[in-house]
C-alpha cells in the first residue's frame, strides 16, 4: 500500500510507473542479497494486472521508506515483498505433496470384494502364489500380504511381458508388477479378477529350490524358515491380527489419556524376584579366544598391522580405478568383482591382526579379593540383566504423570520348551495413579473388550480362516461373547472352593495357598462360568510378588488375574504397595535387598499415592484371538531354549 502525505496516491500513468520502478529497485536489491536475478521493469510492465499486483503486493517483511524526487519532496512508503524463484516453487510443491504408497490388494478389493472397482485400471505389486496355464489363458494369483486372499490376474493373448510366462520365469514366490483392468470373474471363487495388460517380472524365484511350494506345510517346518514363513496364509493372518491388536492397544490407552512410556531393556532390577533373567555382561568378551600364553605368542606387531592396512588401502584404490574403467567400458564386471574380493580379504586380515592383541589380553574374568566376579569392572559397573518387566520403571512415570503404559519386549531365561513359553515376548503394562484394585480390574476388562471388538471388526477374513483351519470351532462367537459379557469376579478362596468341588480329576491337586494352574483356570471360565471371562482377586501373598499391596487379613494381597476360555490367565495385575514400611518387610521376607531398590522405595517416601497396574502377555492375547496352539507361531521371530535364528 502506498501512502503519499497521508492521502490516497494519484492513480495516473506517471504514478503507476513510478511505483513500478521503485518496486523493481527493491526486488533487485533483495534478489542481489539472495544471489538471484530480479525481473526487468519491462517484464513487470508486460505482466498481467494480477501478476503486477503480485510483484508489488504487500508482504510481511519490514516497511521501507524511499524518497521520491528532491529534498523536501514527499516520501513513498512501500512494504517489501519476498522474491519467489522457480526453485522455491518446485520445492514448495514437493514439500506439500502428500505421501502416498501404491494401492494394495486389500484396498482394491475393499468391503465388496472389488465389485465397485470393475472397469478400473489397477497395478498389482506382490508375490506369486500360484500359476496355472491353459491353451490361451494363464492364471496368476498375486498376494501382497495386505489381505488373506490375493487377486487373480488373467493373461489372455500376447501382452507385454508375456515372454516371462512362456519361459517359465514367473513361478511361485516370484515378485511381479502387473497392470490391468478389474473385471467380473466368471468363476465362483472370487468376485473380480484382473485382465492383464502388461506384466513385469521384478524378482524371480527358482521353483526347484523355493521352500514354499503349493502344499500344506507344518508349522514346525515353517519355524525353521522364519525368513520366508510370513508369505504363508497362516503366518500372514497372524501378523495382520497382531498388527490390529497392537493398534487397538495404543488407541485404547491414548483415548483414555495415558502417556506411552518406553522402559529400559537392560536393567539392574529383578521385577518378579524369580531370578530367571538373562545376564548382560562384557566380562566374557574374548573369553573364547586362545589361552593367554598362546595368544601372546601370536600377537601381531604394529608394523605387521600397519602393512596390512596399507595393502588394503592400496587395493581400495585399485577397486575404485576398475569401477571407473568399467563405466567407460574398459573393464569387465568379473575384473571388478575379483578386485573387490581381494580387498575384502585384505581388510579381514588387517582386522584379524589388529584384534590379535585384544584376544591376547582377554581370557581372564576379573575377580575381587574374595574370588567373586568383580562386576565393578563390567560395562555397567554392576550385575545387569535383560528386563522381565517394565512395571517398576512405569510406576516412576505414573507417580509423576498419573496414567502411563509401556508396550515392549521382555525376556525370561526359563528353560521351558512348552507351547506356552517364550524366552522373548512382548508385554502391555499400564500403571494408574490414584487407582485401587477395583479401578485396575475395570481398566483390564475395558481394555480387553476394546481389543476384541476391534479385531472382530477389522480382521473378519483372517478370523474366518482361523475358524476353518486352526481352531475349527466357533472362534468369532467366542471372541464376541467375551467382548460383550460382563466379567465374573470372584476371590481366590471362592475359586479354590469351585475347583475342590469339581467332579473332574485334575493333573495338579489344588489347596488353599497354592497357585492356580492353567487347567484350574480353564475349568473356572469354561465350565463353572460357561465360557465367561473371570477375574480372580485376593491371592495368597506367598505366591505373589513383593510389590503387591498386602490386604488387612495379613494373608492375601490385592492381586487379580483375568481368565479367559481356551487360554486361562491372560492378564495379571495388582494394587501396588504404597506403604514404605510394609514393602520393606515384604522384601526382607522374600530375600530381596531393599538397598538395591532405593529408587523404587523413594516413590513411597516422596508423595506416595495409591496406584495399580497390570500386565498382559501380548502373544497370549494373539493366541486367544487366533486359536493358534503354539506361542512360537504368533511372534515374528520366536526365541526358545536352543533357538535364536
Amino acid at each position: 500500500r502506498r501512502v503519499l502525505n497521508g492521502r490516497d496516491p494519484p492513480r495516473g500513468p506517471r504514478s503507476i510507473a513510478m511505483a513500478l520502478m521503485t518496486t523493481r529497485m527493491m526486488v533487485r536489491n533483495g534478489a542481489e542479497c539472495l544471489g538471484r536475478s530480479a525481473p526487468s521493469l519491462r517484464s513487470v510492465l508486460r505482466c498481467a494486472p494480477s501478476q503486477r499486483a503480485t510483484l508489488a503486493s504487500p508482504g510481511a517483511p519490514t516497511q521501507v521508506r524511499l524518497g521520491v524526487g528532491g529534498a523536501g519532496r514527499s516520501m513513498v512508503s512501500i512494504r517489501a515483498s519476498s522474491v519467489t524463484t522457480t526453485a522455491d516453487t518446485a520445492a514448495a510443491t514437493s514439500a506439500s505433496a502428500p505421501f502416498k504408497r501404491h494401492e494394495r490388494i486389500a484396498a482394491i478389493k475393499g468391503k465388496d470384494q472389488g465389485k465397485s472397482r470393475v472397469g478400473d485400471t489397477v497395478q498389482l505389486r506382490g508375490w506369486v502364489r500360484t500359476v496355472r496355464a491353459q491353451k490361451d489363458l494363464s492364471f496368476i494369483e498375486v498376494n501382497d500380504g495386505s489381505s488373506l486372499s490375493g487377486i487373480q490376474a488373467v493373461v489372455n493373448g500376447d501382452v507385454p511381458g508375456r515372454e516371462h510366462l512362456d519361459a517359465g520365469d514367473i513361478t511361485t514366490g516370484a515378485a511381479v508388477l502387473i497392470e490391468g483392468t478389474v473385471v467380473e470373474s466368471p468363476g465362483g471363487k472370487q468376485a473380480v479378477e484382473v485382465a492383464v495388460e502388461s506384466i513385469k517380472l521384478i524378482g524371480g524365484a527358482d521353483a526347484s529350490t523355493f521352500p514354499l511350494q503349493k502344499k500344506r506345510h507344518t508349522l514346525e517346518y515353517l519355524r525353521g524358515i522364519a525368513h520366508l514363513r510370513p508369505r504363508t496364509n497362516t503366518i500372514g493372518a497372524v501378523t495382520r491380527v497382531r498388527n490390529q491388536l497392537a493398534y487397538a492397544t495404543h488407541t485404547f490407552f491414548q483415548q483414555h489419556g495415558f502417556q506411552y512410556v518406553n522402559t529400559p531393556i537392560v536393567t539392574a532390577s529383578d521385577c518378579e524376584g524369580a531370578g530367571e533373567q538373562f545376564q548382560v555382561t562384557t566380562l566374557i568378551n574374548g573369553i573364547d579366544a586362545p589361552s593367554v600364553a598362546s595368544a601372546q605368542s601370536n600377537v601381531a606387531s604394529e608394523a605387521d598391522i600397519a602393512a596390512a592396512k596399507a595393502a588394503a588401502a592400496e587395493q581400495g584404490v585399485v577397486v575404485k580405478t576398475l569401477k571407473d574403467a568399467k563405466k567407460e567400458g574398459e573393464a569387465t564386471k568379473e575384473e571388478v568383482d575379483e578386485a573387490v574380493a581381494e580387498l575384502l580379504a585384505l581388510k579381514a586380515k588387517a582386522e584379524s591382526l589388529e584384534n590379535s592383541s585384544a584376544a591376547a589380553a582377554g581370557g581372564d574374568i576379573p575377580r575381587d579379593a574374595a574370588g567373586a566376579v568383580d562386576y565393578g569392572k563390567d560395562f555397567f559397573g554392576k550385575p545387569s540383566y535383560l528386563t522381565v518387566s517394565g512395571q517398576l520403571n512405569a510406576e516412576i512415570y505414573a507417580c509423576a504423570m498419573r496414567d502411563v503404559y509401556t508396550f515392549g519386549p521382555t525376556f525370561r531365561a526359563e528353560n521351558s520348551n512348552t507351547s506356552r513359553h517364550l524366552a522373548e515376548f512382548w508385554m502391555v503394562e499400564p500403571e494408574l495413579a490414584f487407582a485401587n484394585l477395583q479401578d485396575d480390574m475395570d481398566c483390564a476388562e475395558a481394555y480387553l473388550k476394546h481389543c476384541l471388538t476391534h479385531v472382530l471388526e477389522h480382521c473378519d477374513e483372517d478370523l474366518e480362516f482361523f475358524e476353518k483351519n486352526i481352531s475349527k470351532d466357533n472362534l468369532r462367537e467366542r471372541l464376541r461373547g467375551v467382548a460383550t459379557s460382563d466379567f465374573a469376579r470372584i476371590t481366590y478362596t471362592e475359586a479354590v472352593d469351585h475347583v475342590l468341588k469339581a467332579k473332574k480329576k485334575f493333573e495338579f491337586p489344588v489347596e488353599w495357598g497354592c497357585d492356580l494352574q492353567s487347567e484350574h483356570e480353564r475349568y473356572l471360565t469354561e465350565e463353572v462360568f460357561k465360557n465367561r471371562p473371570v477375574i480372580v482377586r485376593d491371592y495368597p501373598k506367598a505366591v505373589k510378588a513383593f510389590y503387591m499391596r498386602e490386604n488387612d487379613d495379613g494373608k492375601t494381597v490385592a492381586a487379580m488375574d483375568v481368565l479367559v476360555p481356551k487360554v486361562g490367565e491372560l492378564i495379571g495385575g495388582s494394587q501396588r504397595e504404597e506403604r514404605l514400611e510394609v514393602m520393606e518387610g515384604r522384601m526382607v521376607e522374600m530375600g530381596l535387598e531393599p538397598e538395591e531398590y532405593e529408587w523404587y522405595m523413594d516413590l513411597r517416601r516422596y508423595g506416595s499415592v495409591v496406584h495399580s497396574g497390570f500386565g498382559l502377555g501380548f502373544e497370549r492375547l494373539i493366541l486367544f484371538c487366533t486359536g493358534m496352539d503354539n506361542i512360537r507361531d504368533v511372534i515374528p521371530y520366536p526365541r526358545w531354549p536352543g533357538n535364536c535364528t
